[in-house]
């Protein structure tokens, strides 16, 4: 799977009430991205070891087969429209789901009434990255990373009740039930849990506000703005099979050497020209916001020490020659 690679599913689905598991979260992300938006009737199927590869956690046959049983029992709760009509629907998402035995594969297939909220989408959708999604812990954080992508494009979400967000996470339902009644346990507890995870690990920053109304918070607001992903390089990766990068990525990465004094024009131009040393800084820059490299006495010569470009060993040059830019 693409470290970048970007998916779609409509605003209702992004919306929907429901409740996932991290792990029934992780087997629906890892669906996604495999999605063909020319094949809804196909039968798709995931294994494993992708499973294992995409979330770095491991699972056995009988973890994910009591996942996957509960979410074939699971209802979307979604406010869509119906021949005109704006209508509440309860829905579920797959037809089937069969483990073939022996091979570690399991195959999927969506109900008909599902594939109208993930294939074919060309307005009111929802696009965010798949493996940022699937790097957070929190199972609402990944729901709020969702939907706050919705909104990356406008820099806030729209206000919404704090019971409404409870119920979108399944904390609260019509019944009156509702876990964390203090704010104070709802912000310890989930809204904060979930800015600092999607903030270290996804391709989004995000605050929030609340709003209060008579003696008690009502309300809240989702800032929402991108930043550059910490995209790890797998061991090895040479400089032309690095992933593509958004310009806003090089842009960042360009403001971390200003910030390092890093301003030859021939090395910013080696640097910024090459995928994997672009990736490199944005993972370099996420590193300092998070507290790492505190102890370094140079801390651009740490940065081109680790892109390659300044040598390591005492009393040798202190850049190598500036290469072709990519």
């Amino acid at each position: 799977m693409k470290s970048d690679l970007e998916v779609r599913q409509h605003n209702a689905l992004t919306n929907a009430r429901y409740e996932y598991t991290e792990t029934q979260s992780n087997i629906f992300l890892v669906l996604l991205s495999k999605l063909r938006k020319d094949a809804p009737d196909a039968v798709y199927q995931i294994t494993v070891p992708e499973m294992e590869k995409a979330t770095g956690s491991q699972y056995n046959y009988k973890q994910l087969r009591e996942s996957t049983k509960e979410m074939m029992s699971r209802v979307h709760e979604i406010n869509t429209l119906h021949n005109g009509r704006e209508v509440f629907r309860q829905l579920v998402l797959f037809k089937r789901i069969d483990y073939i035995l022996g091979t570690g594969v399991i195959e999927l297939e969506f109900n008909e009434y599902a594939t109208q909220y993930l294939f074919d989408l060309k307005n009111n959708f929802t696009s965010f990255q798949v493996q940022a999604a699937l790097s957070l812990t929190s199972k609402h954080a990944k729901r709020i990373y969702q939907i706050c992508s919705q909104w990356k494009d406008i820099g806030e979400t729209k206000k919404m009740a704090i019971l409404d967000l409870k119920k979108t996470l399944s904390l609260a339902d019509d019944k009156g039930r509702e876990e964390y009644t203090e704010i104070s346990m709802f912000k310890k507890n989930v809204l904060d849990v979930a800015v600092k995870q999607i903030n270290e690990k996804t391709d989004l920053l995000i605050g929030y506000k609340l709003e209060k109304v008579g003696r008690g918070f009502k309300n809240i607001v989702f800032t929402v703005k991108p930043q550059a992903v910490a995209l790890p390089l797998a061991f090895g990766l040479l400089p032309d099979e690095a992933p593509s990068l958004a310009a806003h990525q090089v842009e960042n990465a360009g403001r971390l050497l200003a910030q390092l004094s890093i301003t030859t024009p021939a090395l910013v131009e080696q640097i910024l020209g090459n995928a994997s040393h672009v990736a490199a800084c944005n993972k370099f820059a996420h590193d300092l916001k998070t507290g790492r490299h505190t102890s370094a006495r140079s801390l651009s010569g740490l940065l081109l020490t680790m892109l390659g470009i300044k040598k390591a060993t005492a009393g040798g040059p202190l850049f190598d020659k500036p290469t072709k830019a990519r």
